[in-house]
């Protein structure tokens, strides 16, 4: 597990990943070369999913926002969960009193960063701490860039499958969208990829399947393809996030308990 738990720190933690992107596919392919028996999976945009459809394909080079000294007060670069997620390209400048309504921060927890996304509306926005919210002179224009692209791609995802002695499936799930977070991202799949060496080594009764996905589209687009092909083979699923505190381990029941 340590071994993983490098790579996470190492090679993944500050890529910028979202539903789709360059972030996804190098995170994937960093994978791959630890993991050959990964496949890496990928569905076109435009494409629908039951009543959804996959979105164009994001990228962003750079987004910082500028103050009259042409000095960066908030900086994509310095990190990534600076830009709200899916964010237009913007090119403008603009007075204090409309920059404030694309600035994200947590009053209550003065120090972090949140993480915003605008997957599904064509927005743009940034992210900071509130203590450096309050630093930003509220007098004055600043001028915001992002240079981000949208265009026709794929929504990319990982699957690893050990063929057990019978058919029926084990179905673990975690997803691959943040950047920049550990315990509600990169946990979940370091835990699984380790788990497919432990059980890839050994004779299993049953099948295991494990899938890392971008959040809630990709399990939609999941089902939607292959649904009809695993819906007598499925015995139980978990999907596995924010195991990477100190915290106790919870269990949410489905619906159908």
């Amino acid at each position: 597990m340590k071994k993983y738990y490098k790579i996470a720190k190492k090679d993944l933690f500050n890529l910028c990943r979202s539903l789709t992107g360059q972030g996804v596919r190098k995170t994937l392919s960093i994978i791959k070369k630890e993991f050959k028996n990964l496949k890496i999976k990928k569905i076109r945009s435009g494409t629908k999913v039951y009543d959804w459809k996959i979105p164009p394909e994001w990228n962003v080079k750079d987004a910082f926002v500028l103050d009259k000294n042409k000095d960066k007060i908030i900086d994509f670069k310095k990190n990534n969960l600076h830009l709200v997620s899916y964010s237009e390209r913007v090119n403008k400048i603009v007075h204090f009193r409309d920059l404030k309504k694309k600035l994200h921060f947590i009053k209550n927890k003065p120090d972090l960063i949140p993480y915003v996304t605008s997957y599904y509306k064509k927005d743009w926005g940034f992210c900071l701490s509130y203590n450096a919210y309050k630093k930003i002179n509220k007098n004055s224009n600043y001028k915001v860039i992002i240079n981000s692209k949208f265009k026709k791609g794929f929504l990319r995802y990982g699957e690893i499958f050990i063929q057990g002695k019978s058919n029926k499936e084990f179905v673990f799930t975690s997803y691959l969208c943040h950047p920049s977070m550990v315990n509600n991202e990169l946990a979940g799949p370091t835990l699984l990829l380790a788990l497919s060496k432990i059980i890839g080594s050994k004779s299993n009764n049953y099948s295991y399947r494990i899938l890392i996905i971008p959040e809630t589209i990709g399990s939609i687009s999941y089902l939607s393809k292959n649904y009809d092909k695993l819906k007598n083979k499925i015995n139980y699923g978990f999907v596995v996030t924010c195991i990477g505190d100190s915290s106790n381990f919870s269990f949410i029941r489905s619906k159908y308990e």
